[in-house]
């Protein structure tokens, strides 16, 4: 078999070297065609921070769509932690302040509608309490009067006193001013500063109507007095 002439190898060697040169070529100038390509192609999107205890997310509804989830994140940081811990005790607070506002509103409320309903007559209806007769309460104001230091003389002042307005009757009331009691206080709430037991307990009763007595008109014949002149006390 006869070797290649001359220009034979001249042709071939000059037909390797353009295939290479291409090939390269190729090899080159694939990769900045999509360099460019991937340059003018459109990606719109908002990445979005997330506090370090959510978890971070980053999504593009665009072509080419990036979706990324990084994994539930559980704080060992003492500063995070305890950052963690005293919003969770705010959030608490509020909800028991918010809580507690609304009870005392409610409260408020229910007390406001009571104190008018019994200052104006209207629906209350006294106590169906045991009511001590006359004899028994009037000892009970006796014996405070004694402690007091007063003597007969500002008690038979206190009985007149007392005749008129209620009959010495802890569960008296006056539909038509909305007075209550032995003492007929206006309201008659004011005498649960004596006493819870203020509607049914003739003691507590005097005890307060004593107090506004002496501090309003010094004695039970003074009180008397008014009321003889202007028909209250």
């Amino acid at each position: 078999m006869s070797l290649l002439n001359g220009n034979a190898r001249r042709r071939l060697v000059q037909a390797l070297a353009v295939s290479c040169a291409l090939g390269l070529a190729g090899t080159v100038a694939i990769p900045f065609a999509n360099a460019s390509t991937m340059k003018n192609a459109s990606f719109a999107f908002t990445p979005t921070q997330n506090a370090m205890a959510v978890g971070q997310s980053f999504a593009s509804e665009s072509a080419g769509a990036v979706v990324a989830q990084r994994d539930a994140y559980i704080a060992t940081d003492p500063a995070v932690l305890a950052a963690q811990k005293a919003a969770e005790a705010a959030k608490a607070a509020a909800e028991l302040a918010a809580k507690t506002a609304a009870q005392n509103a409610a409260a408020a409320a229910a007390s406001s509608s009571s104190s008018s309903s019994k200052s104006s007559g209207g629906s209350y209806t006294p106590p169906a309490a045991a009511t001590p007769n006359a004899g028994s309460a009037q000892a009970i104001a006796q014996q405070m009067l004694s402690d007091r230091g007063m003597g007969s003389d500002q008690f038979s002042c206190l009985v007149s006193l007392w005749n008129r307005e209620s009959g010495w009757r802890v569960n008296a009331y006056n539909a038509g001013s909305g007075a209550q009691g032995i003492p007929q206080a206006l309201p008659g709430n004011k005498m649960a500063s004596a006493g819870a037991d203020w509607e049914t307990n003739p003691a507590t009763q005097i005890t307060w109507g004593l107090g506004y007595i002496t501090g309003r008109y010094g004695t039970p014949c003074g009180a008397w007095a008014h009321s003889e002149s202007a028909g209250w006390y």
